[in-house]
C-alpha cells in the first residue's frame, strides 16, 4: 500500500470556515484512497488562492515530497493544485522525478504521454479561467467607479450599505473626521498633536483602537472625504456620488500643509492677538511676549525692532471699533424690515449666479471630454492626462459644491445681509464674554486688519461692517434716518453681490491653470 500526502484547498478563509468545500474534498480523497489502496500519511489544508504563486502550505508540501518523505500526493482535482502555470510546472518537475500525483475526481495517468498532455491542457484552462475572471472582475470594478460608487470597504467615517449603493455617512465618526481636517488646516497641529487631540475626542478605527500616525496620514490624504475617488495604484480618479464630509477647498488646504506647500504652526502661548496685529512699517506680524505680568506685542523687523504695544491698549482699540458697528435691537428690527423689501431683487441675482455656476460646470465637463479625446488621439501622454483629469475633477466638485450650497438656500444674499446685521448687533457682546479663540473668531469675521501705527493700533473693519459704522454716524433723530437705513441695506446687498462676482472671476482665473485642449484638439497653455 502506497503512503501519500493529501492536499485540500479553498480560496478564502470564509470558504474554509463556513462552506462545505473542504469537507467535500476530504471525503472525495478518502473514498479515492480507499478504492486505490492508498494510505494518507498527512493532510495539508490551505485557505489561499491558487491564482498567485507563493502558497506557504503548498510550497512546504512540495519541498517534503522532493525530499522523499512520501511517495506521492492525492489532490481533489487539478484546479485545487494550481491555477497558475508556475505552480503546475513545479508539480511537473516532481512528476518527472517519479513522485506520484493523483486526482480524486479525474482518471489521469500522468506517467503516460497522453495523460500528461490532458493534465497540461486542464492546467492551462484553469489558468485561463483565472485570467478571464480577473478581466471580468476588473470590468465590474471600473464599472462601479464610473457610476461614482466605491466598490471597496468604506473608509473610516462612512458605512457600507450593500453592493451597488453609495457609502453612507457614519453618524458617530464622520463629525470627528471633519473635525480632524479642520484642526489640521488651522496650521496649529502636527500629526502627533492631532492624533492626541483626536484620541481625546474619541475617534477610533473600526477595530476600536486609536488611530496610528500612518492611518491618520492616509486619512488626511484621502480625497474620498471631499467627494473624489482616487486609485493610488493606477492614478485614476472618479467623481463619487457619496455625500462628502468636507469641501474640496478644505481638502486642498490640508494637502498643501501635508506636502509642505503651506506653513504648519504650533504655538507655545495662546496670546489673544497672536498673528493678528501687523506692523505698518515692515508689514510683519507682531509677536506676543509676557513681561512683568503684562503682555506686549512686539515687532522684530530690522527697520522697527523693538516697537511694541500693550495688550490692554489693543483691547481698548478693538472695543471702540466693535462699539462703532453695534446696532440696537430697535435698529436691527428696522433694518430687517428694509431687507425684506429687497428680497425679490436678491432672488433675481441668485438666479443669475446659479446660471453662471451651471455654465462653469458644463464648461468643465466639456474640458474633461476633450481631454479624453486628446488622449485617445495620442495628443497627450497618459500621465499628463491623469494629472489633468484629477485637477479638472477637483475643480468640477468644488463648483458643484458651491452650487449645491447656493441651490439649498435660494435667498442666500438676503441671509448674508441678515447675518451681517446679527454680527453687528452681537459682536461686542460676543467678544467680551468669549474665550481667546472665540475673540479671534469675532475679529476674523468683523475686521480685515489690526495695524500698529507708531504706538497705537488701528482697527480696520471689513467692508460691510465699515459701511454699517459709517451709517451709524448719522444722528438717529435725523428726519432722513429712514432713507439712510434704506441706502445702507441697498449698499450691503450690492456689496455682497459684487464680492460673489469677484470670487467667481478669481475661481475662473486661478483654478487649474496650465495645459488645455482647444476645439481643434491642439494642446496648449
Amino acid at each position: 500500500m502506497q503512503t501519500c500526502f493529501a492536499y485540500i484547498r479553498v480560496s478564502t478563509v470564509k470558504q474554509g470556515t463556513r462552506g462545505v468545500s473542504l469537507q467535500e474534498q476530504r471525503s472525495a480523497i478518502e473514498a479515492y484512497s480507499l478504492r486505490n489502496q492508498i494510505n494518507i500519511q498527512e493532510w495539508f489544508e490551505e485557505r489561499e488562492t491558487a491564482a498567485k504563486r507563493g502558497r506557504p502550505v503548498f510550497t512546504k508540501m512540495l519541498g517534503r515530497l522532493d525530499r522523499g518523505e512520501a511517495s506521492g500526493v492525492v489532490i481533489h482535482k487539478i484546479d485545487r493544485s494550481a491555477r497558475n502555470l508556475r505552480d503546475w510546472a513545479d508539480l511537473g518537475e516532481l512528476i518527472d522525478k517519479g513522485v506520484q500525483v493523483y486526482f480524486a475526481t479525474e482518471s489521469l495517468d500522468l506517467a503516460s504521454r497522453g495523460g500528461r498532455l490532458s493534465a497540461d491542457i486542464q492546467a492551462v484552462v484553469a489558468a485561463d479561467y483565472i485570467r478571464n475572471l480577473r478581466e471580468e472582475t476588473r470590468k465590474g470594478f471600473y464599472g462601479r467607479l464610473k457610476q461614482g460608487l466605491y466598490p471597496l470597504q468604506a473608509p473610516l467615517g462612512y458605512l457600507d450599505t450593500g453592493k451597488g449603493k453609495p457609502k453612507a455617512v457614519d453618524p458617530v465618526r464622520a463629525p470627528l473626521i471633519k473635525r480632524a481636517f479642520e484642526l489640521y488646516a488651522s496650521g496649529t497641529h502636527t500629526l502627533q498633536s492631532l492624533r492626541k487631540e483626536l484620541k481625546s475626542l474619541g475617534l477610533v478605527n473600526k477595530g476600536g483602537k486609536p488611530l496610528t500616525l500612518g492611518t491618520l496620514s492616509h486619512l488626511l490624504n484621502n480625497s474620498f472625504y471631499a467627494g473624489l475617488i482616487r486609485l493610488r495604484s493606477k492614478g485614476d480618479t472618479f467623481q463619487g456620488v457619496h455625500e462628502p464630509l468636507i469641501s474640496m477647498h478644505l481638502f486642498l488646504e490640508v494637502a498643501d500643509i501635508l506636502h509642505g506647500r503651506a506653513p504648519k504652526r504650533k504655538y507655545k502661548h495662546d496670546m489673544a492677538f497672536r498673528r493678528i496685529i501687523t506692523c505698518r512699517t515692515c508689514g510683519g506680524h507682531l509677536t506676543g511676549e509676557r513681561q512683568k505680568g503684562r503682555v506686549y506685542y512686539r515687532c522684530h523687523g530690522d527697520e522697527c525692532k523693538g516697537t511694541s504695544v500693550r495688550e490692554d491698549d489693543v483691547e481698548v482699540s478693538v472695543r471702540e471699533a466693535l462699539n462703532a458697528i453695534e446696532i440696537t435691537t430697535e435698529e436691527h428690527s428696522l433694518l430687517l424690515t428694509e431687507c425684506t423689501d429687497l428680497r425679490s431683487v436678491q432672488m433675481q441675482r441668485h438666479s443669475d449666479l446659479l446660471q453662471t455656476l451651471d455654465a462653469r460646470i458644463q464648461a468643465t465637463k466639456v474640458r474633461l471630454d476633450r481631454l479624453v479625446d486628446a488622449l485617445l488621439d495620442g495628443l497627450i501622454d497618459r500621465q499628463t492626462a491623469l494629472s489633468r483629469r484629477e485637477s479638472l475633477l477637483s475643480e468640477l466638485i468644488e463648483i458643484e459644491q458651491q452650487r449645491a450650497r447656493l441651490a439649498g438656500n435660494p435667498e442666500q444674499g438676503f441671509a448674508e445681509v441678515v447675518t451681517l446685521l446679527e454680527h453687528s448687533k452681537l459682536a461686542l457682546h460676543q467678544y467680551e464674554i468669549g474665550t481667546r479663540a472665540e475673540k479671534r473668531e469675532v475679529l476674523k469675521i468683523v475686521t480685515s486688519n489690526l495695524k500698529l501705527v507708531e504706538k497705537n493700533v488701528v482697527v480696520e473693519l471689513r467692508n460691510p461692517f465699515r459701511l454699517i459704522a459709517e451709517h451709524r454716524k448719522v444722528d438717529r433723530c435725523d428726519p432722513s434716518c429712514g432713507t439712510v437705513r434704506t441706502a445702507l441695506v441697498h449698499k450691503l446687498f450690492d456689496l455682497i453681490s459684487e464680492e460673489r462676482k469677484l470670487v467667481a472671476a478669481n475661481d475662473n482665473a486661478q483654478l487649474n491653470p496650465g495645459m488645455e485642449v482647444d476645439e481643434g484638439g491642439k494642446i496648449g497653455p
